[in-house]
């Protein structure tokens, strides 16, 4: 049912939907608690990942850090520079 790898340096499961659906409860409690990633196939093919909300909050601080230093660039670069004012007239949100 299960099949356990070692996934960047950390234990992970791997089980299909079908078996996710069975054991939901049991899989929820894995990853909150156990802090255990649990992977889903259907067909053979991996399609989601499963993972504790502490996982989650660090891939967001991670994401937020990326994009700070993304919009730091941008600012430095020569070009034109719009404010989000004209960015949103231009795009007919405002």
């Amino acid at each position: 049912m299960y099949k356990k790898y070692i996934w960047r340096h950390k234990m992970h499961t791997t089980i299909t939907t079908a078996d996710a659906r069975k054991n939901f409860a049991d899989i929820v409690n894995k990853v909150a608690y156990g802090k255990e990633p649990v992977i889903l196939t259907r067909r053979g093919q991996e399609i989601a990942a499963l993972i504790s909300i502490d996982e989650l909050q660090l891939l967001q601080k991670i994401e937020d850090h990326i994009d700070i230093e993304d919009a730091k660039k941008a600012l430095e670069e020569p070009d034109e520079n719009l404010s989000a004012e004209d960015f949103w007239k231009q795009l007919g949100i405002s």
